[in-house]
């Protein structure tokens, strides 16, 4: 069972509907301590918590430019007056109308303002519980400053609590390079979790730390060729771009061993060459054919791109009347063709898709390693991609009848993915495993046989000693259940520590002390109870 059913049986969470999720008191725990963890490094960072309204309007989305792009996956409703508005899935545009209404001056800036809230997005098809769904729970924090310098010192400083975020959590997290999408901005870095049923794919470097969602990440690909070329080496891929003026030709090295229906080659690579490339067309042949037909007479408008692995070029121009550069049965007399053979930044252009033992593209000796991950962060800086538009703006004292725009950056945090991620990334054959920092208790105490007086005096000696909170967070199991029905609901729900009061403890003072993430089982003195699992937890 995967971590979102166990989720489900230990009493976490139910679900109300397809990608919606009602909270039970143990799941909202978790995201509580989820919560108030981000809030310690938020107010560290020296941001200011604010909340946002959940309904939007359109036009504000419509000044922002990003209405149409996004459009699918907005719930979007009418008032009684019959104002479109809709249900926010991102605040960008609220935060910075709001911004821009208040803001007076430069001597404002920077200010970081952040806000924990629900968010909306009509997923064609939720899956895995809380890491794919249509309500989820995002912490956004968003920074205004005067100069990209500055800007790039907040991204920096935003990082590092991020880091340290995620260091209390004491999760494994990737921070990748990735692609700034829809959002628009420069510099943009995701936050994974390795796990195999991860949506993104993040490539690492095993020597220097490079790591980088596929969208952007390059490599020294490991392959080289060998002996003669023959048009069977030739893997081709046709695309054709927005316009339907560029008829693409996407030519990769065919592995050995590989047939000409396997996917080898990498979109992202080709987006990064022809940026214009519509990739969301399936029957490329049947649109190549419509855009010759209305291209007749025009001479000039159709031009084909031949987008070419460095290693095929050399034998390319030899081959060329051996190889399909056009659908049989298109009757074409004439077309300009061009060679795409570089990166934009004129180095060699590879096309294979990015594999285990592909050589670092930042280092001499590093190879990648391919992993399946599960975003739980994403960072921004966005520049004046909305501000511009938004009117977010301030005067100089240098030239006080010239407004400039602010600086922006976004950064978020999926607060219902971490819960999901968690679940999935710590459970096993048992339960789930939380980490102390978001465990819905850290100790379970768990009495062999009913609670009696002396039982409640030792749960209170675990949350007080000497009058002093020992800092521990601890419940009672006084459930009227069976004690090995206890034991297996503790291990599900994920207890980090378990406190077994047996007959070792009612004849001489002695717990039973377990920990399955440390495999440890062990007596302990009921007087050394707080210190031990202390120690245990610190670990954890």
């Amino acid at each position: 069972m995967a971590g979102h059913g166990k989720l489900i049986r230990a009493g976490f969470l139910r679900q109300a509907q397809s990608g919606v999720f009602q909270l039970l008191p143990l799941g909202l725990r978790v995201q509580d301590k989820i919560e108030r963890l981000i809030d310690k490094h938020m107010q560290n960072l020296g941001a200011s918590k604010l909340a946002l309204s959940t309904l939007t309007t359109e036009e504000l989305w419509r000044k922002s430019g990003r209405l149409d792009k996004v459009s699918p996956e907005l719930f979007r409703l009418s008032d009684r007056k019959g104002v479109p508005i809709m249900l926010s899935p991102t605040h960008e545009e609220e935060i910075t109308s709001l911004v821009a209404s208040t803001l007076r001056s430069y001597k404002d800036l920077p200010l970081k303002l952040y806000q924990i809230t629900r968010k909306y997005r009509d997923e064609i098809r939720p899956r895995h519980g809380l890491l794919r769904s249509r309500e989820f729970i995002m912490k956004d924090l968003y920074t205004f400053d005067l100069t990209v310098e500055s800007a790039v010192e907040t991204y920096r400083d935003v990082a590092a609590a991020y880091s340290a975020f995620f260091s209390d959590l004491k999760l494994p997290v990737l921070v990748a390079e990735a692609s700034s999408g829809d959002m628009g901005g420069e510099h943009s870095h995701e936050y994974h979790l390795s796990h195999a049923i991860g949506e993104d794919t993040v490539a690492a470097c095993s020597n220097c730390g490079y790591s980088a969602n596929d969208e952007v990440a390059t490599a020294r690909s490991s392959w080289l060729p060998e002996g003669v070329f023959t048009p069977s080496n030739y893997g081709l891929w046709r695309g054709i771009t927005k316009d339907r003026t560029r008829l693409v030709n996407v030519w990769y090295p065919r592995l050995a061993g590989e047939s000409s229906s396997d996917d080898g080659w990498n979109l992202h690579a080709v987006k990064s060459v022809v940026p214009e490339l519509d990739n969301s067309v399936r029957d490329t042949e049947a649109l190549w054919k419509e855009a010759v037909h209305q291209a007749q007479g025009q001479e000039g408008k159709l031009r084909l791109l031949n987008v070419i692995d460095s290693r095929l070029l050399g034998a390319f121009e030899n081959l060329m009347e051996h190889l399909p550069l056009l659908p049989s049965g298109l009757d074409i007399d004439h077309i300009p063709q061009t060679w795409i053979t570089e990166t934009p930044a004129g180095q060699d252009l590879n096309l294979l898709r990015i594999m285990d033992g592909d050589g670092c593209p930042r280092c001499e000796t590093g190879t990648l390693e391919v992993h399946r991950a599960l975003e739980l962060g994403h960072t921004f800086l966005l520049g004046t991609r909305y501000s511009v538009p938004l009117e977010a703006t301030v005067a100089l004292p240098q030239n006080p009848k010239v407004q400039v725009p602010v600086q922006m950056g976004c950064f978020g945090i999926g607060v219902s993915r971490i819960l999901g991620a968690v679940a999935e990334q710590l459970v096993d054959d048992k339960g789930l495993n939380w980490p102390r920092a978001i465990a819905p208790f850290e100790v379970i105490v768990i009495p062999s046989s009913g609670v009696n007086e002396q039982t409640l005096d030792f749960y209170d000696s675990l949350i007080k000693r000497d009058g002093v909170a020992t800092g521990l967070d601890v419940v009672l199991d006084d459930r009227k259940e069976a004690f090995g029905w206890k034991m297996q609901d503790a291990d599900m729900t994920g207890y980090p520590v378990v406190i077994v009061l047996g007959r070792a403890w009612r004849e001489g003072g002695e717990c039973e002390v377990q920990c399955r993430r440390l495999s440890v089982k062990e007596n302990v003195k009921a007087e050394d109870v707080p210190r031990y699992v202390t120690a245990l937890l610190e670990r954890l």
